[in-house]
């Protein structure tokens, strides 16, 4: 079937069953048909701090509210971006092993993530790893797609993910749930949040567990993790304009890990993953925000500077000879990071105009200043402390006209310490119809920095560094249309993006070691975005997303048993295909909700050292669908129960070459509000 057949066919398929309740008198319990759905606000889309409604942007951008978390029992943040159009999830095996997000086909280190307004990536990689957070009560999320590098500068060339925490205003009470289930897995969360007299408050803790399952192909060892997480988020406003924001986040994650390389068990095999007793890894993180943000003149002119700090470090163990026996030999400490980012900004947004013409100019400043080094080396790696130094200038013009169509225009200009400097821009627009037909586009470039690792590397006579790379650039452009049915409570969107990546940074092995380059020429990234989502009546909603991508990739690799120094064809761990259903059945009668979801992915390339040259070999990986199926039952206003199934019919599957996916599994918790 063509893909682009199969994009319609799902969203068809996926609406057949709540339409049907058109074709018969609407239950009492029914809303009005000209009741809309709200148009959630989006804040990541400008640099003013301004909450945008999500159909005035004209970026693409969705979002994943409180409400969505829980219907779909998220507990594993990134398992529920994998509803998200645009989105390809790759997870290392279990529960905490690396979890790497890509959208539209750029790597995972070209996703800018934020965590409460605080860039979360590991200062020393340059990227952040999902298999470290585990989701909070009461957060949202949301995913802006696109080059986003002239708002927040480097790594913003697939777009932006931003998870929050509510605000006590937000989410008032006190929040405890806990379940447990398959695998010996219990998790559970706790939360304090609300409003006395000047000072706002949240106060939450989360914590996973899990004995995990045999991520090797034929393998007994389970593979588990225990991960935790603590975060305070208060807001003084000592006066009616002034706003003094501080926000404190820790997270730990220890999690058990398998080679790939030669099982010392099995001779014969080679570059697989094997069994491998007492691995794992402990990651520590500590985020930290203070925010003072002074609104003048009712509100037109606003003023903020802010300063965070991403203090990050990872420590690898392992026996000393991953060639020989695991029996006998002691668990040592094989590779060690740590990295530390402070980032200090400075946001003046002035707004003028009158109802019908609403215009912002913001300007804004960034400095942020790295430092990270290699802690653990078994191969002799450099153990100094490296920096790289950034400073960035923002200028940004929005206008909105009569609610109906808007205009953003943004430029930014980057001075790097030992890179060349860089000027990045953006533009977008959208325009509603009077009918429920909106138009949208945008246009801009992106620039992704080269890494503490990439530049100096981090095991002599093994990954060499770079100092002489240069930035990832990137640029393109985007056009959708979104149509409004059912009175305004669906709304149904198709997008076409169209992207280039140059100097794209990659793995050489020319020199016998590896080590990075800038490769010449450009690659394309270009695909479409099918989404449709509403509140089809009081009792049904559903969120459908289907994606098409097309994204080439040039390296070296071995196919077909032969090295071809040149291949050119779809890049790894993304496929062509990715496709999710959400629907959600919440009958005002009954004290129940249910919700089944189903997430396809396609088929997908990967690579996988098993040639001795350690010439990386392309594989296929086969087309995989979960279906989950989920439940609760509310006792009463302050006690609601809740069970699903993951995997309900038990799919076998591998995100990452030679790494098992987890099978069906249950579990069942309880949830109390006050």
């Amino acid at each position: 079937m063509p893909r682009y057949l199969f994009g319609a066919s799902l969203l068809a398929l996926s609406l057949a069953a709540p339409l049907t309740a058109f074709a018969a008198d609407p239950p009492a319990n029914t809303p009005p048909a000209s009741d809309p759905v709200v148009d959630p606000l989006v804040v990541t889309a400008s640099r003013s701090g301004d909450a945008t409604p999500i159909d005035l942007i004209g970026a693409s951008v969705t979002v994943i509210d409180d409400q969505a978390l829980q219907q779909r029992q998220t507990v594993v943040v990134s398992d529920v971006l994998r509803d998200v159009p645009g989105v390809a999830v790759s997870r290392t095996g279990a529960v905490g092993g690396l979890t790497e997000i890509r959208i539209r086909g750029a790597e995972a280190n070209q996703t800018l993530v934020t965590i409460d307004g605080i860039k979360a990536s590991d200062p020393f990689f340059d990227e952040y790893d999902f298999g470290t957070i585990i989701a909070d009560p009461d957060a949202r999320i949301e995913v802006l797609r696109g080059q986003q590098s002239a708002l927040y500068g480097s790594d913003a060339i697939g777009g932006v993910i931003s998870y929050t925490t509510l605000t006590g205003k937000e989410a008032p009470g006190i929040r405890v749930n806990a379940e447990g289930g398959s695998m010996g897995t219990y998790s559970g969360g706790a939360r304090v949040a609300g409003v006395e007299g000047d000072v706002d408050y949240a106060l939450s803790a989360s914590g996973l567990h899990t004995d995990g399952f045999p991520t090797a192909v034929g393998g007994a060892r389970n593979v588990g993790s225990d991960s935790a997480g603590v975060s305070a988020k208060l807001i003084w406003s000592p006066l009616d304009n002034l706003h003094i924001t501080g926000v404190a986040r820790y997270s730990y994650t220890d999690a058990d890990t398998n080679d790939q390389g030669q099982d010392p068990s099995q001779p014969k095999t080679f570059g697989l993953t094997f069994d491998s007793p007492g691995a794992h890894y402990i990651n520590d993180a500590f985020y930290g925000l203070v925010r003072a943000q002074l609104d003048s003149f009712d509100g037109h002119w606003t003023n903020a500077v802010s300063a965070q700090i991403a203090d990050t470090q990872r420590t690898e163990f392992d026996v000393a000879n991953t060639d020989a026996p695991f029996a006998g030999q002691p668990i040592v400490k094989i590779g060690g990071d740590r990295g530390m980012r402070y980032r200090e900004s400075f946001e003046s947004a002035y707004r003028f105009g009158d109802r019908d013409w609403k215009q912002t100019v913001t300007l804004a400043v960034d400095g942020e200043q790295n430092a990270s080094r290699t802690t653990v080396s078994p191969f002799g790696g450099f153990l100094g402390e490296e920096h790289i130094d950034t400073y960035g200038l923002v200028g940004e013009y929005d206008l909105i006209w009569r609610d109906a169509a808007s205009l953003m225009a943004s430029v930014r200009h980057d001075w790097n310490n030992l890179f060349s400097d860089d000027t990045t821009y953006r533009v977008q627009a959208s325009y509603r119809f009077d009918k429920g037909t909106r138009v949208h586009a945008a246009a801009g470039s992106g620039v992704k920095n080269p890494s503490f690792s990439d530049l100096f590397g981090f095991e002599d006579g093994r990954f060499m560094g770079n100092p002489n790379l240069q930035p990832e650039k990137s640029e393109g452009w985007e056009v959708g249309v979104d149509q409004t049915f059912l009175k305004g409570r669906l709304n149904v969107g198709a997008t076409y993006f169209d992207n280039r990546l140059r100097d794209t940074i990659t793995d050489s092995f020319a020199t016998g070691v590896e080590t990075e380059i800038n490769l010449p020429g450009s690659s394309p990234q270009r695909g479409v975005e099918l989404f449709a989502d509403g509140q089809l009546t009081q009792e049904w909603r559903i969120d459908l997303a289907y994606t098409y991508l097309d994204a080439p990739q040039q390296r070296e690799v071995i196919l077909n048993g032969v090295d071809d120094p040149d291949f050119d064809g779809q890049a790894v761990r993304r496929a062509k295909d990715i496709a999710s259903a959400n629907l959600n059945w919440s009958p005002a009668n009954l004290p129940i909700t249910a919700t089944l979801t189903v997430r396809y992915n396609g088929k997908q390339g990967d690579v996988a050292f098993t040639d001795p040259s350690f010439t990386p070999v392309l594989v296929d990986l086969k087309a995989f669908t979960l279906v989950n199926l989920n439940a609760t039952w509310r006792l009463n206003d302050k006690i609601e129960v809740y069970g699903r199934i993951e995997n309900l019919f038990d799919q076998g599957y591998q995100e990452v070459f030679s790494f098992q996916g987890a099978g069906r599994a249950g579990y069942a918790g309880v949830r109390l509000r006050f």
